[in-house]
């Protein structure tokens, strides 16, 4: 990750569930298995170079495994 997350994720949803999502046996492979879930939610954020903006992110979490990989997909 790139960027710092300052303060909570807002206005939470789930993408996708389970089999709907693409990458679903590298998932399984690198953290275990487990009831995986695409989510997008909104974000204040900082950059490493210092910049703070809110964004929107995206992200996979499991019961017991936690958010795993964040990715900024809008500004």
């Amino acid at each position: 990750m790139d960027f710092e997350i300052l303060g909570p994720i807002r206005e939470v949803e789930v993408i996708a569930i389970g089999r709907a999502i693409r990458e679903l046996p590298r998932l399984r492979r690198v953290y275990g298995p487990g009831r995986w879930r695409k989510m997008k939610g909104q974000a204040t954020i900082q950059t490493f170079g210092g910049e703070v903006r809110d964004v929107e992110l995206h992200w996979y979490e499991a019961h017991g495994i936690g958010k795993k990989e964040f990715k900024i997909k809008e500004a």
